[in-house]
């Protein structure tokens, strides 16, 4: 055993996949053993100059730079691209420094002054055709559309509102909506209604009285045929679906008989305010005024007839007027006039003309 440990051993390739080619190794194929061929580096090609594993000889005298084939400083390990006949023998040949900006625009003019030349842009288009359009009229109004447009696509997608982030489409329509319901009840509360018209006791032709009662003349005449008297037409009103005062801007009437259909008298009442929710009643002044070509005739007859005095009747009951009261008012806030038309046929005739008047 110490025997082969002293035995001078041959020496070893470290780059060789085999330590030992001699030994002899089995042929699987053949069934036979024989040496080994082995390979090591000397099996391949050779393909450059090749490098110590270790450290040689520039490694022992002076440190290793990594750094030395790339910072033109140091000594030139490789000469892959030539001998350094042209080149510095310690590195790369230097590159000369290029002057500074300065020293190239500095120029001498004709008096020996320095000047200072300026780089100055090529020549070209200042604008470009989209800029040129632009700035065109038919190019602003091209690009409000598209603005527009692009506004309420936005908006009917719902992803921004009318006022920035304000007012989308959703919050919108509930506003709408609760606009539209709030509208709905001031009008339901403000809007006037007209009102229903009546005649307000069984005397619907009061007597009129004050200032009126001598506004104008009472004449029953038999030639020529007229008669005239001031009177009130006694109304009740029915503003119970008014939730405000009524106010009538004006309320004007005409009177006219049943039977002839003839006008017999007008009456005006000008402006009144009357109550909301109640049945206020009001006087209207008339002004019953009538000529006819004789006596004969029927509705002058019927008006004279009805205006006698009770003693000539046995009864005391004289002959009850038949007219209707045709009214025309204008109520504020409400658009143009309103028209009713109410008629009684047994109203009392609000005077009584003397007994030898017949």
């Amino acid at each position: 055993m110490s025997s082969s440990n002293n035995r001078q051993r041959t020496a070893r390739d470290d780059v060789s996949s085999f330590f030992t080619p001699e030994r002899t190794s089995v042929d699987r194929l053949n069934d036979t053993r024989g040496m080994s061929a082995g390979y090591n580096s000397h099996s391949y090609a050779h393909m450059g100059r090749q490098e110590p594993l270790k450290g040689g000889k520039d490694e022992e005298d002076e440190a290793w730079d990594v750094y030395a084939d790339f910072n033109n400083a140091g000594p030139r390990y490789s000469t892959a691209f030539g001998t350094a006949t042209s080149t510095n023998s310690e590195g790369y040949q230097k590159l000369q420094t290029p002057p500074t900006p300065s020293a190239l625009e500095q120029q001498v003019d004709s008096s020996g002054n320095k000047v200072e030349m300026v780089t100055v842009p090529a020549m070209g288009a200042e604008w470009s055709k989209d800029e040129l359009k632009n700035m065109t009229k038919a190019g602003r109004k091209e690009d409000k559309r598209e603005r527009r447009s692009r506004f309420w696509k936005a908006w009917n997608r719902d992803q921004r509102g009318l006022c920035g982030k304000y007012f989308t489409r959703r919050v919108l329509v509930f506003f709408l909506f609760g606009l539209c319901a709030a509208i709905g009840l001031i009008l339901a509360f403000t809007i006037p209604r007209v009102p229903k018209f009546n005649f307000a006791s069984a005397t619907p032709l009061a007597n009129a009285t004050g200032d009126w009662a001598s506004a104008v003349p009472t004449i029953f005449s038999r030639s020529p045929a007229n008669f005239s008297f001031p009177a009130y037409a006694a109304l009740q009103l029915d503003t119970t679906s008014n939730f405000l005062p009524l106010r009538f801007l004006s309320l004007t009437a005409e009177a006219y008989d049943l039977d002839t259909n003839r006008k017999v008298g007008t009456g005006d009442l000008g402006k009144r305010v009357v109550p909301a929710r109640g049945f206020p009643r009001i006087l209207l002044p008339m002004n019953m005024t009538f000529a006819a070509a004789n006596d004969s005739d029927t509705t002058w007859k019927n008006w004279y007839d009805a205006c006698k005095n009770r003693a000539i009747y046995s009864d005391g009951h004289r002959t009850p007027l038949k007219f209707r009261l045709a009214l025309d008012m204008s109520i504020l806030g409400l658009p143009g006039h309103r028209q009713t038309t109410i008629q009684i046929a047994d109203a009392d005739c609000p005077i009584e003309l003397p007994i030898n008047a017949a």
